[in-house]
């Protein structure tokens, strides 16, 4: 029997489909409690955070920037958004992806 290779659907969530999920996860958040300091850290000031920001603002995930951006592994987009260093064209990619702008700015001496 020969396997079918599945197919990754990207799209966007309804309002009814993001509402019954956070419902979903506030219930298992309940019947599950989170250990104390669990959970995601904030991303370093600068660009990383602007990139999370712009990235969650859009509703997208590690996984669809990549996609965007044509980068192969969402773990870069990880990467950027804790402020690991970087290859520069994956850092550009992501920005035109987000529709931000890289810009080098000299420092005050």
């Amino acid at each position: 029997m020969k396997k079918k290779k599945l197919q990754h659907v990207n799209r966007r969530l309804t309002h009814e489909e993001r509402t019954r999920h956070a419902q979903i996860r506030a219930a298992a958040a309940q019947d599950i409690p989170p250990k104390p300091g669990a959970g995601r850290k904030a991303s370093p000031p600068g660009i990383p955070a602007q990139v999370r920001q712009s990235r969650e603002a859009r509703g997208l995930t590690w996984y669809a920037l990549a996609k965007l951006s044509g980068i192969p592994n969402q773990a870069t987009i990880r990467d950027i958004e804790q402020g690991k260093d970087v290859k520069l064209s994956n850092l550009q990619a992501v920005a035109v992806a987000l529709g931000l702008k890289l810009e080098l700015v000299e420092e005050a001496a």
